[in-house]
């Protein structure tokens, strides 16, 4: 990335970054098309390209932003203090709504780059990549009490199985042009969490 990005009006670069977030979220990294992307942002290709290089070196850009963000914006003294995990994804729910506000497309881009970035990335640049994407999933949750999880259930899977039905539910309302309102979401959620829990926790841990 040219540093020259980081000297534009903080409005510029959420425009160039909104815009990066939303093509690349909806298609495919090669059918993801840099021109849909200027013509977004409000800019020409060739300044698009003056400032990443090339189509490449925006993608990673987005997924550093992305994944610095969400460990920036949601990690914070209360979050800390939680330990059951189910409560810490409620209370995380409430926090990505901000999130959401300003990156409309910024949890789109992270689940499809999850499964992405193994294709795109060469050597050691992939391996760096994976391992940051996981570490951010420890550090997520590296506070949390995993005894009352049943021996046989593994919580990565269903923190991925969560992620992925906030994300379908997210899906669905931009699809019908519907509004998102975040407590009809964590209204949802609490839905999910009630009957995913009866399966991932020990009898004894649940209410």
């Amino acid at each position: 990335m040219n540093e020259q990005f980081l000297d534009l009006p903080k409005e510029k670069q959420s425009a160039i970054i909104n815009a990066a977030l939303e093509v690349f979220s909806k298609n495919e990294y090669k059918r993801a098309v840099t021109e849909d992307i200027a013509a977004k942002a409000g800019i020409s290709k060739g300044l698009l390209f003056y400032y990443f290089h090339n189509k490449k070196s925006l993608y990673f850009y987005l997924m550093e932003y992305s994944i610095q963000l969400m460990m920036e914006q949601l990690i914070d003294e209360k979050y800390k203090s939680i330990k059951d995990f189910f409560e810490l994804l409620e209370y995380v729910t409430h926090k990505k709504a901000a999130i959401l506000v300003k990156n409309p497309y910024i949890y789109d881009f992270i689940m499809r780059a999850y499964f992405e970035v193994n294709n795109l990335a060469d050597g050691d640049a992939g391996a760096a990549l994976q391992n940051k994407l996981s570490g951010s999933y420890a550090e997520y949750l590296s506070g949390i009490d995993f005894s009352k999880f049943r021996q046989d259930v593994n919580p990565q899977d269903i923190f991925n199985m969560i992620f992925w039905l906030a994300d379908g539910y997210i899906h669905d309302k931009r699809n019908k042009g519907i509004p998102i309102v975040i407590d009809e979401m964590v209204a949802e959620y609490k839905k999910w969490t009630v009957l995913i829990k009866r399966s991932a926790y020990k009898e004894e841990f649940l209410e």
